[in-house]
């Protein structure tokens, strides 16, 4: 690390769960979707009482278990450069960081299209245009400020968005006629709508993992922080559509974007109607938040392992990584044209490969490290592993066979620049024409040594004459030596 951060507060469970909450998911504003596109209120609800169980769950557990046997910023980055070697963890990184911009760019979108509704003045460009730009600088002052600042403000942010539908569903007990809750009309069922909507709205579990870096005793807090926000995930999506599909007869054809005030609007009146539509606004500056803390910390990882010049690992005075937050904020910007369902199935696509890839080295780690020090390890058996990761990677595959001709060919695209940017950097290295962290991730080192490493106390534990295995340089000549594996690079002597 550039700057010394010890001093910084680190992330506790309650304001972690916030966060992963506002990754996955930022309450039900989205799922509507899901009733249209299923033809009725039946599939949606059995999509998220299904999905949590093949998808999500699974997609925690693997979560839980390398953030804890990696615990450093850069998350999925290190898990794949520790299984597959630095090539594929720096693509992953890309895709993954390039999915997450995209993401982001829709939110201060979103904000104002709620506003709109009462304030027509944002319809217009000449007051739209300066609004998203504040929203942006705003919020990126705010991820400046300090990691904590985020994760309490997530923690209000969460508790202010979720009230309403707890309001909305008490007050629609009296109404509640469960045989509404079985209609489907299989004519009308758009599978590729459906799929997307459910798997856009229950993934994004591992994103939370480049901050692991930030969270105090990462070993205990990431488990319970991630059995939490599942908890709260599923609950946040089934509980308002159970009292609104349950206690309004509408056609599923009603049921779009925003259509929640609407519903708060029969069932309650006019107040639940601005409250959920408020709510809804000021949940998008949650996911705003919660992925840009992603986003730039994954970049600080990235550039600790050598992968990114090392400007990207540089710390504000509040230990946040300043440039990696205006490249992100940057991109947003840029990508703040494209419209919703374009973004969505971008990100779906990209995202499925990552996590593909992140299977995959769950795996590979389970077979060719077994003894690394896992402070949580799934239940289960190589074996059992294996057959935990194979329904999620059976819809990952499924979602990507859904995506239209457009997202194939701008994926491909994406993905053609991360494998051009890769021999770029290498050439920046060796030409010296930036400099580049030399120091690696604590946690890489501790692969090689069996060691017990969970919180930066444990660097300071006396070892003696040790060998210890580095992330390879980003140069040809290393990477040709195992493209598979993170190889010897030098000898350290530790006292």
């Amino acid at each position: 690390m550039v700057n010394d951060v010890g001093n910084n507060p680190k992330l506790t469970v309650l304001p972690l769960i916030a966060l992963i909450f506002y990754e996955v998911s930022g309450g039900p504003f989205g799922v509507e979707d899901s009733v249209r596109a299923g033809g009725g209120p039946l599939l949606s609800l059995l999509g998220f009482l299904v999905f949590p169980l093949i998808w999500s769950i699974p997609e925690a557990l693997v979560t839980a278990e390398l953030a804890t046997s990696f615990p450093e910023n850069g998350g999925y980055v290190i898990w794949i450069s520790s299984a597959f070697g630095p090539f594929w963890g720096f693509q992953e990184g890309f895709w993954k960081w390039f999915s997450g911009v995209m993401d982001n760019a829709l939110y201060p979108v979103l904000f104002l299209d709620y506003l709109k509704h009462s304030f027509p003045l944002f319809n217009r460009l000449i007051a739209r245009i300066p609004a998203l730009l504040g929203i942006t600088v705003s919020l990126t002052y705010l991820n400046y400020r300090g990691l904590h600042i985020v994760g309490l403000s997530a923690v209000l942010l969460a508790v202010f968005s979720l009230f309403p539908f707890l309001v909305m569903a008490i007050l629609s007990v009296p109404h509640i006629r469960p045989k509404q809750w079985l209609v489907v009309d299989f004519k009308k069922v758009d599978w590729r709508g459906y799929f997307n909507s459910m798997f856009w709205n229950l993934n994004y579990w591992d994103k939370a993992s480049t901050l692991t870096g930030e969270v105090k005793n990462p070993s205990k807090t990431f488990p319970k922080a991630l059995f939490g926000a599942v908890i709260l995930v599923v609950s946040s999506y089934l509980i308002p559509l159970l009292a609104g599909t349950g206690a309004l007869h509408t056609s599923s054809s009603k049921w779009s974007d925003g259509y929640f005030a609407e519903v708060g609007m029969l069932i309650g009146g006019f107040w639940l109607k601005w409250w959920i539509q408020a709510a809804a606004a000021m949940s998008n500056l949650g996911l705003f938040e919660a992925e840009m803390s992603s986003d730039a910390f994954q970049l600080l990882g990235m550039s600790e392992m050598g992968m990114l010049p090392a400007i990207f690992a540089s710390r504000s005075k509040y230990g946040t990584p300043t440039v990696s937050i205006l490249c992100s904020a940057t991109g947003v910007i840029f990508l703040s044209w494209m419209s919703f369902q374009e973004i969505l199935e971008f990100l779906n696509f990209l995202y499925a490969i990552g996590m593909l890839l992140e299977f995959a080295a769950f795996i590979k780690l389970r077979l060719k490290k077994p003894d690394l020090h896992r402070p949580y390890r799934v239940p289960l058996q190589t074996c059992g592993a294996t057959m935990l990761c194979l329904p999620p990677a059976m819809l990952l595959i499924l979602v990507m066979c859904l995506a239209s001709l457009k997202t194939f060919l701008v994926s491909g695209a994406v993905i053609l620049l991360g494998f051009f940017l890769y021999p770029t950097l290498v050439h920046a290295k060796n030409r010296k024409w930036t400099r580049f962290e030399t120091e690696q991730p604590a946690a890489l080192l501790s692969t090689s040594l069996g060691g017990h490493l969970d919180v930066p106390e444990s660097r300071q534990e006396v070892i003696d004459e040790v060998s210890v295995s580095l992330l390879p340089a980003l140069s040809p000549s290393n990477i040709e030596k195992d493209g598979t594996e993170v190889l010897l690079e030098e000898d350290l002597k530790l006292e």
